[in-house]
């Protein structure tokens, strides 16, 4: 079993070099979003549970979980992601406030997209909401179960790929050739306004917690995969907490590409095994998100698949239904050896996403 933990050397600093990466800065003001959101007629906040049995198996004085399962009947914080930016699409064509032209609004408009799964079933209902379609390109790691929901919300499903990046290679492939909506979920060179829309309506969760919470907590842990959660999240408790909170993000071992990038002081990619948290096996990070939290998170980490599934056995034994790629901030704060480290002791309050249910 392995675990690493680099303190942010970039902190308050951000990357040194931006030579080549995408234009643009993530959103931090969660004003339209939230105006949007609230049209939306399963939209409802998510539940925000202090779970003191686990305080005491960590040695913290509070452990916040923000549970992502319930977002809008689709299982997970993506959710608020593709909907939203498809939404603020529709909108910008009809109008925010006639909600019977919003459902018709992208008539003839196909979204595609590359998915480890929850990204494209918020493609998916986006669409459907709208009235546009959905293309879903799955690589073949990716459980066949994700295919079978996508169906069931009316998108096209296509395998492409052995990996995450192959996959998005063919979806840009795709909307180049078919002139169909590319909406990705991360950042790169000439692409970044989607995947902003995307990132602003993560703010949502970000500042329901806000909402919430009595105080600021001093420690936020946030899994990654291309970082869009993790940016979205950290620059939630910027703006609501300041800057003595503690952002943490955590990566698996097989895909640290925020670690590297901000070790290198640069975007790179990385290499590495599948891992079982399917969600962030992301070998290249989100350019707007790289960025972010370049700047304002405090430290990463990485650790490998074995602590992540035995984090799952006791979430599940506590009640609470996890993914490995959900409980990923959660194993990282279950399994530091030294709590000193990252200053936590028993007095510490902190937050976690679990951004999905078991699957």
């Amino acid at each position: 079993m392995s675990f690493e933990i680099l303190a942010n050397p970039l902190r308050g600093i951000g990357l040194p070099d931006e030579k080549g990466m995408a234009e643009g800065v993530i959103e931090t003001d969660v004003t339209a979003a939230a105006a949007l959101y609230s049209t939306c007629p399963v939209n409802h906040a998510t539940p925000l549970r202090n779970f003191e049995t686990l305080c005491s198996h960590f040695g913290v004085g509070k452990l916040w979980l923000k549970l992502e399962e319930s977002r809008m009947g689709l299982g997970s914080f993506k959710a608020l992601g593709a909907v939203h930016a498809i939404a603020k699409q529709a909108a910008k064509k009809v109008g925010l406030n006639d909600l019977d032209a919003m459902k018709t609004a992208l008539n003839g408009e196909t979204y595609v997209c590359a998915s480890a799964g929850n990204h494209g079933l918020s493609v998916a209902a986006g669409a459907a909401l709208f009235g546009a379609k959905a293309v879903v390109l799955l690589a073949d790691t990716v459980p066949e179960e994700f295919a079978v929901m996508l169906r069931g919300k009316n998108a096209e499903v296509i395998r492409a790929g052995a990996n995450y990046e192959e996959s998005m290679e063919t979806s840009k492939e795709l909307a180049k050739k078919n002139g169909w909506n590319l909406l990705s979920d991360g950042s790169w060179t000439g692409y970044s306004d989607p995947a902003r829309d995307v990132m602003e309506g993560y703010l949502i969760m970000a500042h329901e917690v806000a909402d919430e919470i009595p105080r600021s907590p001093s420690h936020v842990f946030l899994q990654a995969g291309v970082g869009g959660l993790a940016a979205a999240c950290a620059a939630g408790a910027r703006v609501r907490w300041g800057q003595d909170v503690k952002i943490v993000v955590v990566e698996p071992e097989a895909a640290p590409a925020l670690m590297e990038s901000v070790r290198a002081g640069k975007c790179v990619d990385t290499k590495g095994p599948d891992s079982s948290m399917g969600r962030l096996d992301c070998k290249t990070p989100s350019h707007l998100a790289l960025k972010y939290l370049a700047k304002e998170a405090d430290h990463f980490i990485t650790l490998d698949d074995e602590l992540v599934d035995n984090t799952v056995k006791l979430l599940a034994s506590n009640g609470v239904s996890s993914s490995p790629s959900s409980a990923a901030g959660v194993a990282a704060l279950h399994h530091l050896e030294r709590l000193g480290d990252l200053g936590l002791d028993n007095r510490s309050e902190v937050l976690c996403y679990i951004s999905e249910g078991a699957l």
